[in-house]
């Protein structure tokens, strides 16, 4: 697998991932993400592994692995060097790939077209997501749209200003926007009322 997701490291050293037109961050894992693990040269330790609910998952002779909110590199190296424990020799090279990126599920509700559960292997921006559902349906009031996010303090409402957004040229000038489009996260919800 190649891409933006997939991110490999050998001999314990990171790889830089392939180049992309969006050159946007590491992709980091989450939970309910699909893993393949390689121990190069150890046809019985290499496998697919589903990340759990609370962010772990197990591999032979590394023990629990911690992977939700880490890039594939950092997780390929804690597993090399857990595993070397057990070699006299030269310790096998690992690599760590996304197999199916099934952990960044976000929801859009309200006036859009379809709203619903969404996957994406990047953090989409507000107005990929709204996209992604279809786009606004008719009456939706795009001045008062919010994300709903949950932080380890509790939830969290941030608005968004969508109004300016889907004018487009007419409200927008040329050039780069004073702050970045909100993107959402894993278990965020954006709301159209």
């Amino acid at each position: 697998m190649t891409g933006p997701i997939a991110e490999t490291a050998a001999a314990g050293a990171s790889v830089p991932a392939p180049l992309t037109a969006t050159n946007g961050p590491r992709y980091t894992v989450n939970s309910g993400d699909e893993l393949d693990v390689f121990v190069w040269g150890e046809e019985r330790m290499q496998r697919a592994v589903l990340v759990q609910p609370d962010g772990t998952f197990a591999f032979p002779l590394a023990g629990t692995i911690r992977a939700s909110g880490r890039n594939v590199s950092d997780i390929a190296a804690e597993i090399r060097e857990r595993i070397s424990l057990n070699y006299r020799g030269a310790v096998p090279d690992v690599t760590v790939s996304v197999r199916e990126a099934t952990g960044m599920r976000f929801y859009v509700v309200g006036k859009v077209r379809t709203p619903g559960s969404f996957t994406s292997g990047t953090a989409p921006s507000i107005l990929q997501a709204l996209s992604m559902a279809g786009g606004t349906a008719d009456f939706a009031d795009v001045r008062n749209a919010v994300i709903l996010r949950q932080t380890p303090h509790g939830e969290v409402v941030e608005p968004v200003a969508l109004n300016k957004l889907l004018k487009g040229r007419r409200a927008l000038e040329a050039g780069t926007l004073d702050k970045p489009l909100p993107t959402l996260s894993s278990g965020d919800v954006l709301v159209i009322p």
